[in-house]
């Protein structure tokens, strides 16, 4: 698999530092599980991290502090859910298969998504999204950001052409109107906080009933 596109340095430094809500770790985990690149830049930002911590004075652990860590280590991981319509395991990378992943459903022609249940609180959602070969997405904008990871197929905007392990970042200065590649479906890992914004007059019209 050859990656072209990899998430922004600031994201991959925060993911080193534990500072990502859970949608946004969600999303770069899955990307470096399959980039080499990313893993060795993570890697390097840990080991300045661990250098950095080795110079602080050692202070004091609260009473109890080590019993609640391995008290939430012995929780079992959530378990995928099982639905008609589920993808295969073997379908999705290992970072995914122990999360509950909801029921299909439409949301714009040939496009559907299925939720991804966070283990915790976070401010943006994760889901896989579907799209049929040559489907061409409106364009739009959003109005916080948009992490994508493709897992298979691809598509393509007015950055490049994104095919299986490249990562898109998009935010509210990115305006895109990605088309999906003729052949095989295309199926992304989305991480997004705030809203869809569709440009135009009919994405106006048809805004209220498109939810991701």
């Amino acid at each position: 698999m050859t990656v072209s596109h990899h998430p922004p340095p600031e994201l991959l430094a925060g993911f080193a530092a534990g500072t990502l809500d859970a949608g946004e770790h969600l999303a770069i985990a899955v990307h470096a599980s399959g980039c080499s690149t990313c893993r060795r830049l993570v890697r390097a930002v840990e080991g300045i991290g661990g250098s950095a911590l080795e110079a602080i004075e050692p202070a004091p652990m609260k009473a109890g502090a080590f019993e609640a860590v391995m008290a939430k280590l012995d929780q079992s991981p959530p378990q995928s859910s099982a639905s008609t319509d589920s993808v295969a395991d073997d379908d999705l990378p290992e970072t995914l298969r122990h999360y509950r992943i909801g029921r299909r459903r439409w949301v714009a022609p040939g496009v559907s998504m299925r939720p991804i249940e966070l283990p915790g609180p976070s401010r943006s959602r994760v889901f896989l999204l579907r799209s049929n070969p040559g489907t061409h997405m409106l364009e739009h904008t959003h109005t916080g950001t948009e992490l994508t990871c493709v897992l298979r197929g691809s598509f393509s905007h007015e950055g490049g052409r994104f095919g299986a392990g490249d990562f898109d970042f998009g935010d509210e200065t990115l305006d895109h109107q990605p088309t999906v590649g003729d052949g095989e479906p295309c199926l992304c890992l989305v991480t997004m906080s705030g809203d869809l914004r569709i440009n135009g007059f009919f994405g106006r019209l048809i805004s209220p009933f498109v939810r991701l």
